[in-house]
């Protein structure tokens, strides 16, 4: 039966795909996990605070627009 080898219906690839699937899903699983663990360092860095602040500010300003009135008044006389 040796010399059907290659007629196994693909099981061999199939389990390769599978194999590689699990991999892959475990791979970006962990590059999550990291992601995470950075994002978490920069909220608690100087420099993540200061971004935090600058976008809140900005949130605020662009809260606080003219509301309707005209940037530039003119004023005759």
């Amino acid at each position: 039966m040796g010399c059907f080898g290659c007629f196994d219906g693909g099981q061999k690839q199939q389990q390769r795909k599978e194999q590689e699937r699990l991999a892959s899903q475990e791979a970006r699983a962990k590059a999550a996990e990291a992601a995470q663990k950075r994002q978490e360092e920069f909220d608690k860095s100087a420099a993540g605070r200061a971004a935090r602040a600058q976008q809140a500010a900005i949130a605020k300003q662009s809260a606080n627009t003219n509301r309707g009135e005209p940037v530039l008044k003119w004023q005759m006389g």
